[in-house]
């Protein structure tokens, strides 16, 4: 426990010097991301033909129900962040839910 307190407090030390100035050579990784796209009825439906899904199935790999799927389908609701980020890897990654074993065949 003492090392994991050692650690937290020499991480947070150096931190505090690096906003200072005091650490001008320290290797800094910075990361970006990109803004959310609020995916409309008709992208969401393209998405789901795409991966020849019904509306219950596509329902069922998102973790969502089957009405939450038919009101985003038909722009009643719009979908929340995680689901748009999801869509987002949906339209990057055709198997993405083959990858994660979430659909099986019927």
């Amino acid at each position: 426990m003492n090392n994991l307190f050692e650690s937290i407090k020499q991480g947070l030390t150096e931190a505090v010097e690096y906003e200072r100035g005091n650490l001008p050579n320290i290797k800094v990784d910075r990361i970006s991301i990109a803004p959310l796209h609020t995916y409309t009825s008709v992208e969401i439906k393209a998405i789901r033909a795409r991966h020849c899904m019904s509306q219950r199935v596509f329902a069922e790999a998102m973790g969502v129900s089957a009405k939450t799927i038919e009101a985003w389908e038909s722009g009643r609701n719009t979908p929340s962040g995680i689901a748009n980020r999801m869509f987002a890897f949906l339209e990057k990654d055709e198997k993405l839910f083959e990858n994660f074993s979430v659909i099986t065949q019927r």
